[in-house]
């Protein structure tokens, strides 16, 4: 059975009194249990790992996989070593997968603490094994069927070269066979198709040879949603856990699950023909009130919005004017009345009947809502909002 180390979970509470300035990211655990048990409605009878990698996605790793840990989550998955022994230092007990391997050093540290490694070379087993100093454990083997990025070749020599290995080391165990798909959120469904035949063929040339993995998942949230046949015995949940869709059909009712907000600290007319911001990228073409905002590029707001983005004051859009500092931005407030410094803005997030996501800033910067929520820096503090029953 694939078990983690038990330990005792603590939680802690952000408070926003905790904020030295009026910038910070409001983050609903309640949303993300929310999204969990949607998601496991959709891919049951498989289980879900919860990836919580790069801070849970900006999200605070260790209050959400505590949070999830609570609501019933079968197992957690972090990229790295670090990621994976900040979760068990706050006391999360569930199997923790490392996704991007083992490497020798970090080994017996990682062992110790009851992480599962991810093998993607059959040269790994012995390295772990000699970590292990012949204490059992058990390993996660990664097979390459298309994303050609991280993993075991999928032919015959591959697999027997594993089998000798695993023979030689017989303290090791596979519990686990996984793959990546790379296309699950395309349009064209044949290379999802094709990897997920390859992966077939994986899993029977493994049984040929006597190893039968527990556990099954090729599936992240994409084809967790797209694809009941890529479900297996587990579904890797990532950004879907925080709100975010990454396929517009058949998506469930997610609920996003962050907040950016600050607050104007300044605000100023400036004439017809001024110029804002650094090399005056913006001029003013009539007498404008322009309102400072203490968030900048260094918080995770991209310099990409600069003159192209957007934030929310008073219910309305305000466009962000000039280049985006490191620590600053300016809006144009002109057209919304009664403006006043202290008055909220919203980054990300919703206010009153509008809302700016993370798939509409990744829109205007080019790039995707998975990097919009990562890019958001720690000096940012977040604001835990506890699932109902509990409390701070």
């Amino acid at each position: 059975m694939w078990t983690g180390r038990p330990a005792a979970a603590r939680l802690r509470y952000s408070l926003p009194l905790e904020a030295h300035r009026p910038t910070c990211a409001e983050v609903d655990l309640g949303a993300i249990v929310h999204n969990f048990e949607v998601m496991r409605a959709v891919v049951s009878p498989a289980g879900v790992i919860a990836v919580v990698k790069a801070d849970a996605y900006g999200h605070g790793a260790a209050v959400v996989a505590t949070t999830l840990e609570r609501a019933g989550v079968d197992a957690l998955a972090v990229a790295l070593v670090e990621e994976g022994l900040e979760l068990r230092s706050a006391g999360v007990s569930r199997p923790i997968l490392v996704l991007g391997g083992v490497h020798a050093a970090a080994a017996p540290e990682a062992l110790r603490a009851g992480l599962t490694p991810v093998v993607y070379d059959a040269g790994q087993i012995g390295m772990l094994a000699a970590a292990s100093r012949g204490r059992p454990l058990v390993v996660h083997v990664k097979f390459d069927t298309g994303m050609s990025r991280l993993g075991m070749g999928i032919g015959p020599l591959e697999i027997a070269r594993l089998h000798r290995e695993l023979l030689r080391h017989p303290s090791v165990r596979v519990i686990g066979a996984m793959t990546h798909l790379a296309s699950a959120d395309a349009h064209d469904e044949g290379p999802t198709l094709l990897q997920l035949d390859r992966f077939s063929s994986v899993l029977g040339g493994l049984r040929r040879r006597g190893l039968e993995p527990e556990v099954r998942h090729a599936a992240a949230s994409a084809a967790a949603i797209r694809f009941a046949r890529a479900r297996l015995d587990m579904v890797r949940l990532g950004i879907s856990l925080y709100g975010e869709s990454p396929v517009d059909e058949g998506s469930p009712g997610l609920a996003s699950a962050m907040r950016v907000r600050t607050a104007v600290v300044q605000l100023r007319e400036i004439p017809e023909g001024a110029t804002v911001g650094y090399s005056g990228t913006f001029t003013a073409s009539r007498r404008t009130r322009i309102a400072t905002l203490p968030i900048g590029y260094a918080d995770g707001l991209s310099r990409h919005l600069s003159n192209r983005g957007e934030v929310l004051v008073r219910g309305r859009r305000a466009p962000i004017v000039g280049n985006v500092c490191m620590d600053m931005a300016m809006i144009d407030v002109t057209e919304i009345p009664d403006v006043a410094v202290g008055d909220e803005v919203v980054v990300l997030g919703r206010q009153d009947g509008d809302s700016i996501t993370a798939k509409e800033v990744a829109a205007r910067t080019g790039t995707i809502s998975y990097e919009v929520l990562t890019s958001l820096s720690r000096r940012v503090p977040r604001v835990y909002l506890p699932p109902a029953g509990q409390g701070g």
